[in-house]
């Protein structure tokens, strides 16, 4: 039996859960900081993160958020646990992507040729990269966002809902645009980005 130890018992967990169902995990435990968190789904809650080892599975890193998500993979890695990448079956991914461990591609979203995706990433539903493209490590394309041809991002950067990055825009590290957000300018200064075309918000 092939099972899998999941990281993070939330709504994203459960599609977590799903797609390593449909990728040839046989069953689901979860672990969580939060005790008061019993179940995931149909999915029993077994202790906190701390024991991923003691389980003597592959484990996955389903949260959010990714400092969050890239401490624990990180650990995870030195201690030698094998973190699988997942894809949903009806994602399409060209033959040439190269996609690092712990990253999650979502059921609808494409993949194009000569891109390479880092680790622990989130492709998210519907989403699209199209060719050429060079994903960060611990990146979140969100839902029906989409990357045009031989865009850069960089690492921990979080791309919202439906937004939208025209083609050759380089985005560094640890920036945030905004959902709906229209990028046709490169991103050189880390912070919030919305509107179109996007521009830097303040946050207090």
């Amino acid at each position: 039996m092939k099972q899998l130890t999941i990281i993070g018992a939330s709504g994203h967990g459960k599609v977590v859960a799903d797609i390593a169902l449909k990728s040839g995990y046989d069953s689901m435990v979860f672990l969580d900081d939060d005790e008061r968190i019993q179940t995931c789904g149909c999915y029993q809650v077994i202790g906190k993160s701390s024991l991923a080892e003691r389980t003597g599975n592959d484990v996955f890193v389903a949260i959010g958020n990714a400092t969050i998500r890239q401490k624990i993979h990180e650990k995870l890695e030195k201690i030698g646990i094998t973190v699988p990448v997942l894809i949903h079956p009806n994602a399409v991914i060209a033959e040439d992507t190269v996609i690092g461990e712990g990253t999650i591609v979502m059921a609808g979203a494409v993949v194009n040729p000569g891109s390479t995706i880092g680790k622990g990433c989130i492709i998210n539903t519907c989403s699209s990269v199209d060719h050429d493209c060079q994903i960060g490590d611990y990146v979140h394309i969100s839902i029906g966002a989409h990357l045009a041809g031989t865009v850069i991002l960089g690492k921990n950067t979080w791309v919202g809902a439906g937004a939208t990055i025209s083609n050759n825009i380089e985005i560094t590290s640890c920036c945030m645009i905004g959902a709906g957000a229209v990028v046709i300018n490169d991103i050189i200064e880390k912070g919030t980005y919305v509107g179109v075309p996007a521009r830097k918000i303040d946050i207090e």
